[in-house]
């Protein structure tokens, strides 16, 4: 007479073998431990272990997918503002005293230098003495380097802008100011 399968589905395994270890614990002293049922457990199922059966164990399904992430808060006035420090040709006329609107500015300014060009400390300086009317170019590089906007080499010899994606203000300034770049 063949053998008939009856399937067992055990929700926590663990659980399971202490009730056992406690039905099997007539002598205390000779019961087994929690950790060796687990292994029997396993073995008795065709694992090695109750390792091997843990990592062979399949992951339950998500009843549902988790929630999608809130979109990123937009502030419509910083962006106003930060927009107004920009010339009529897209250039940034002066440097913010606040660190938000600096680094709104510096989303600007990355968005107008190429990508994947490696630049000369001299060449990056040049494109962004062409970007700003207050001077200081190496305030902006080294900021755009600080913020991970720019990746320089430990001898600062050559730069190059990193790809990436904007957060949500910085999107909607580099769309506001891409009519004033253009020629």
């Amino acid at each position: 007479m063949p053998r008939q399968s009856i399937p067992l589905a055990i929700a926590d395994l663990s659980q399971f073998s202490r009730a056992l270890g406690a039905q099997l614990a007539v002598r205390p002293d000779r019961a087994p431990s929690h950790l060796s049922l687990l292994n029997m457990l396993a073995r008795a199922a065709g694992f090695r272990n109750f390792q091997h059966l843990r990592a062979g164990a399949v992951p339950a399904a998500d009843p549902a997918p988790p929630p999608a992430a809130a979109p990123e808060p937009v502030d419509l006035r910083r962006i106003a503002k930060v927009a107004g420090l920009f010339d009529a040709e897209g250039r940034l006329s002066r440097w913010p005293s606040k660190r938000a609107q600096q680094i709104l500015c510096l989303w600007g300014l990355w968005a107008r230098l190429p990508a994947a060009t490696p630049m000369s400390e001299r060449e990056i300086g040049e494109r962004l003495r062409a970007l700003h009317l207050f001077g200081d170019p190496a305030i902006l590089r080294r900021d755009l380097v600080d913020l991970g906007l720019f990746r320089r080499d430990p001898d600062g010899s050559n730069y190059l802008r990193l790809e990436q994606a904007p957060p949500a203000e910085a999107r909607l300034l580099i769309r506001d100011l891409a009519p004033r770049s253009r020629p």
